[in-house]
């Protein structure tokens, strides 16, 4: 297991910093997504709403592998060039974008009516109750949910191995095809994966204890 280690090191450390690039990014979107999907829903407006909950049915119920592809090899057709990395990280912050929306929404609905009707019966627009008031609240909520879908979001970028996207998982599957030793390699994979999400899995914890 140390020689394949040692004699793949680039490859590894290749893959395993564009797997970072990628959930990094992907996280930055489908939360910033999510978010402003999850305030649609709860908005007054029915349109917004309708529209929030349209999207976010169509991205939890396609798989993202489907996604992925379509960004892949639909998308192209139309003459824009998309790299198996740009449609792996679009298909994944799209597909999460809709898992973080629901439980962001989760979140604001928990909060108790009465905190919306206060703020705007002391002169606070709609905006700014939603604000000031109750998605600091929410957000105490939804930080283990949260997590959860953080560390998901990592773990489904794998999904970049099947579009030659250069993770972390098509770094594995080229170097067990070539070298035939399939174990050893996926297990050095799995303590890479590990290494990204156990850090956070504690963060998160911590950060929900804190935030209690």
């Amino acid at each position: 297991m140390v020689k394949i280690l040692v004699d793949n090191w680039p490859q590894f450390i290749h893959g395993f910093w564009t797997t970072i690039w990628c959930s990094l990014i992907a996280l930055f979107f489908s939360l910033v997504l999510g978010v402003v999907f999850a305030l649609m829903e709860v908005a007054p407006s029915k349109v917004a709403s309708a529209v929030a909950h349209v999207y976010i049915e169509i991205f939890r119920n396609i798989p993202l592998l489907v996604i992925t592809m379509i960004f892949y090899l639909v998308v192209p057709r139309s003459g824009i060039k998309m790299s198996g990395f740009a449609a792996g990280t679009i298909g994944l912050a799209l597909y999460s974008s809709a898992f973080i929306a629901e439980t962001v929404r989760a979140g604001i609905n928990s909060v108790g009516k009465g905190q919306m009707e206060g703020a705007r019966s002391n002169g606070m627009t709609y905006s700014q109750a939603m604000r000031y008031v109750i998605l600091p609240q929410a957000l105490r909520i939804v930080i283990p949910p949260l997590g959860n879908q953080f560390v998901n979001l990592i773990k489904n970028s794998s999904v970049l191995a099947f579009v030659a996207g250069f993770d972390l998982m098509y770094e594995a599957d080229t170097i067990a095809f070539s070298t035939l030793e399939t174990i050893n390699t996926y297990i050095i994979v799995g303590v890479f994966y590990l290494i990204l999400t156990l850090p956070l899995s504690y963060y998160m914890r911590y950060l929900e204890k804190k935030l209690a």
